[in-house]
């Protein structure tokens, strides 16, 4: 059964466009292996203009990952739906699906950066209407109908693969984002391990006369590196999991909720807190049976570091939860 999902971002605040080429394929790679060894979920993300090279175009990545694979879903958890044209990123979606035979699984958020819309020329103020086009457009596109669209018919076509449509969720982490999924009757995704919005998303479907369900992460949710040796790996390479997880916070606001918020200001800091973990393959059987997310190329970390982590994910803990 596929087991695990491992993330990339490609983040790489030293990186010359030669070496982020090759940290780039290697994920590719990296993903291809984690297919061949049953790993279940390749996931990405969306950020723009950043000075460390987060990935800004998150399905030209899910589509390179879908063609060097066979099985692996891969999710875009989230893209930021006010920043896309909405008709272009329905064909973008229909296509993927069409192509990987439905394992694209798309997340769609807000985002929490003003300066990610200011770049863009897209308002910030509007980002809640513009969000609620995004969505109820994708849904009339995939149908392969005409439908109104800015005041004139319009259709989409291909017709994606999946029906009744490509598996969309509404993230996000406020009562707004659960009424418009349910509202549309799509899943919601909360940011955090957050039951009362839950409750609320739920009791939001009743009132709409929807039906859905809610994929939230679990209470604690760490982002995973493995190795054979903590000690040696924290002392090597803590440096790229603080980045990380400076950047991270550096963006959020106290109104933000996320599953992967940190407070540390050091590597000590940082190990102590357990927001990034790095444990040995033991340690990361007993965290079963939460699905756990490893990391590899986290914070710009050397290659053969993260191929390291990923082949002992694979070799020495996949086969004892089998």
């Amino acid at each position: 059964m596929p087991f695990g999902v491992v993330r990339f971002n490609l983040v790489d605040p030293r990186a010359t466009p030669a070496s982020l080429s090759g940290r780039y394929r290697a994920a590719l790679a990296m993903a291809a292996y984690a297919d061949g060894h049953g790993v279940g979920t390749v996931q990405t993300e969306e950020h723009h203009g950043t000075g460390n090279n987060w990935i800004p175009s998150p399905f030209t990545f899910a589509g390179a990952v879908l063609g060097a694979t066979e099985r692996i879903s891969v999710t875009v958890s989230a893209v930021i739906g006010p920043l896309h044209d909405p008709l272009r990123l329905a064909e973008d979606i229909a296509v993927l699906d069409l192509l990987s035979g439905g394992r694209l699984v798309t997340v769609a958020g807000i985002g929490y950066r003003p300066e990610e819309y200011e770049r863009h020329g897209v308002p910030w103020g509007r980002r809640g209407a513009l969000q609620d086009e995004l969505l109820e457009t994708l849904l009339a596109a995939w149908t392969g109908e005409p439908f109104p669209y800015r005041g004139r018919t319009v259709r989409v076509t291909p017709r994606p693969f999946t029906r009744p449509h490509p598996l969309l969720l509404v993230g996000g982490s406020s009562r707004a984002a659960a009424r418009r999924a349910a509202r549309l009757g799509l899943p919601f995704f909360p940011s955090a391990h957050l039951p009362d919005l839950d409750a609320y998303y739920r009791e939001r479907c009743a009132e709409y006369g929807t039906e859905g369900w809610t994929m939230m992460p679990a209470a604690e949710t760490p982002l995973l590196h493995l190795s054979e040796d903590p000690d040696r790996t924290w002392a090597e390479h803590g440096e790229h999991f603080l980045h990380e997880a400076l950047t991270y916070a550096s963006w959020q606001s106290k109104d933000v909720r996320s599953a992967v918020r940190s407070a540390a200001t050091t590597v000590a800091e940082l190990r102590a807190e357990g927001v990034y973990r790095v444990v040995t393959p033991g340690e990361c059987v007993a965290l079963a049976p939460e699905s756990p997310v490893l990391h590899p190329l986290c914070g710009g970390i050397p290659v053969e570091e993260g191929w390291r982590s990923l082949r002992l994910f694979c070799e020495e803990v996949l086969p004892r939860l089998g």
